[in-house]
C-alpha cells in the first residue's frame, strides 16, 4: 500500500484522493474534539486517549513498519514537542470554554497560518481566488463562534481566557499542520512516519496526568478508558487521513479543507449534545463550505 500511495504523489488522481482523506479528516476531527470535551475532565480524556493510541501503534511501529531512517529521530523529537504544546493549549481551551465557541475560533485560526506555513516551508502560492475563500471560510467560522457565544450559558465567567487560549491553540494547529507534513515526506514509507508518530507522540499526557488519574474513582475508570480506545481509532484515522493528504497533495489546500470540520462539529452538537441549528447558523456553516469549495476551485 505504501508503494501504492508513493506512486500518486503530485498526480490528478493523488489530488482527489487527498481532498477525500481531507474531508474524512474534517469529520473525524469534530468528533475527535467531541470526545475530548465530553463528561470527564479534557486533561484525562486526552491522557486515555493518547495512552490507548501509543499502545496500539507500538506492535506496528517495532514489528510491521520499516524502522525511521536515522534523520527522522530529530523530526520525531520536533513533533513531540510541538504537538504537547498544542494538547496542553487544547485542554486549557476545552476545561474553560464552551465547545460550540471555542471549536469554531480553534479551526478558524488553523487554516489562515497553515497557509502562510505552506508558503514559507513548500513554496506554495495561494491564488487571488483562495485567498478570498480562506476569507469566506473563516467569515463563517468566527461568525459562528460569536453567534454561538451570544447564546450559550455555561463557562460565560471564563470565556475571555478560553479564546486566547482557542486562538494559541489554532497557531499550534497550523505549526503541526506544515512540521508533520514536513516530517512525513522526509520518510520512504509514510506509514513508518504514522506508527512512530503516535507511539511517540501518545507518551507524555498519560505521565504527565498520572497522579491526577489514580485519584480518579474506581467507577470512572471503565468509561474513561473506554473513551480513549474510541478517540485512539478515531484519532488514528483523522490524523492519519490529513497527514498522508498533505504528502500526496497541497498541505495549504488540505489544511483549508480539513477546516470544514467546524461544520461537522456543529451536527455533532446538535446530535449529541442537543443544539439547536437555526437559519443562522445554518448560513454560516454554508459560508465555511463554501470557502473550501472555493480554495479548490479557484487553485
Amino acid at each position: 500500500m505504501s508503494a501504492w500511495l508513493v506512486s500518486l504523489e503530485g498526480t490528478p488522481a493523488g489530488g482527489h484522493l487527498a481532498m477525500a482523506l481531507a474531508l474524512l479528516a474534517a469529520f473525524l476531527h469534530a468528533l475527535f474534539g467531541a470526545l475530548q470535551k465530553g463528561r470527564h475532565d479534557p486533561w484525562l480524556s486526552r491522557a486515555a486517549i493518547d495512552a490507548s493510541y501509543a499502545a496500539i501503534a507500538a506492535p506496528f511501529a517495532l514489528f510491521a513498519v520499516p524502522w525511521p531512517e536515522p534523520h527522522m529521530w530529530p523530526i520525531f523529537a520536533g513533533a513531540f514537542a510541538i504537538h504537547t504544546g498544542y494538547k496542553f493549549a487544547q485542554a486549557m481551551t476545552y476545561s474553560r470554554g464552551a465547545y460550540a465557541v471555542v471549536y469554531p475560533v480553534v479551526r478558524g485560526t488553523g487554516p489562515f497560518f497553515a497557509v502562510i506555513g505552506a508558503g514559507l516551508l513548500f513554496g506554495e502560492h495561494f491564488t487571488a481566488g483562495q485567498w478570498a475563500g480562506v476569507a469566506v471560510l473563516m467569515t463563517g467560522t468566527f461568525g459562528l463562534a460569536a453567534y454561538n457565544l451570544r447564546t450559550i450559558t455555561v463557562d460565560r465567567d471564563t470565556m475571555i481566557p478560553a479564546l486566547g487560549w482557542a486562538v494559541l491553540t489554532g497557531a499550534f494547529v497550523a505549526l503541526y499542520t506544515t512540521y508533520d507534513a514536513y516530517g512525513i515526506r522526509a520518510t520512504a514509507d509514510p506509514f513508518t512516519f504514522l506508527t512512530w508518530f503516535f507511539l511517540i507522540d501518545g507518551l507524555f499526557m498519560p505521565v504527565y496526568m498520572w497522579r491526577r488519574w489514580r485519584r480518579l474513582p474506581s467507577s470512572e475508570i471503565g468509561p474513561l478508558m473506554q473513551r480513549g480506545v474510541i478517540g485512539a481509532f478515531v484519532a488514528f484515522f483523522s490524523f492519519g487521513s490529513i497527514l498522508l493528504a498533505t504528502r500526496l497533495d497541497k498541505v495549504g489546500e488540505a489544511a483549508v479543507l480539513r477546516e470544514t470540520s467546524v461544520v461537522f462539529a456543529a451536527g455533532i452538537a446538535w446530535v449529541m449534545l442537543g443544539d439547536r441549528v437555526g437559519p443562522r447558523r445554518l448560513t454560516l456553516m454554508t459560508l465555511i463550505a463554501a470557502g473550501a469549495v472555493i480554495v479548490k476551485l479557484t487553485g
